[in-house]
């Protein structure tokens, strides 16, 4: 998180956890589109969305070129949401048992669209 100069790190970790907190109200896909739409300028958002398109594919072993090729998400994000699974605090793995079967299907739906495309 970016440092404030006038706020101190507990302020700072408590601005967090209540952002967090907020997020954890939300309950269901349109409030949390409509929260992070208010919240995040679209470059932000589409940052995110892309960080998120990828997961599937690394879980599922794709190299990072075709990830590349089927999303135009740079393979220096990739390679970022990469080390994240590896080595993060495990909130993409955690979300993705939560959806699972939901998102493979999407994903498996756009390989054959952009294979077959």
């Amino acid at each position: 998180m970016k440092s404030h100069r006038n706020i101190s790190s507990s302020q700072e970790a408590l601005t967090e956890r209540n952002l967090f907190a907020a997020v954890a109200t939300l309950r269901s896909s349109d409030e949390c589109r409509a929260f992070f739409r208010d919240l995040c300028t679209p470059a932000e958002l589409q940052a995110m969305a892309d960080r998120w398109a990828v997961v599937d594919w690394l879980m599922r072993g794709v190299p990072y070129r075709e990830i590349n090729r089927l999303t135009g998400v740079s393979v220096t994000t990739i390679s970022r949401v990469a080390r994240c699974l590896a080595d993060g605090n495990g909130g993409y793995s955690l979300v993705v048992r939560r959806t699972k079967g939901t998102r493979r299907g999407e994903s498996v739906r756009r390989v054959e669209a952009a294979r077959h495309g």
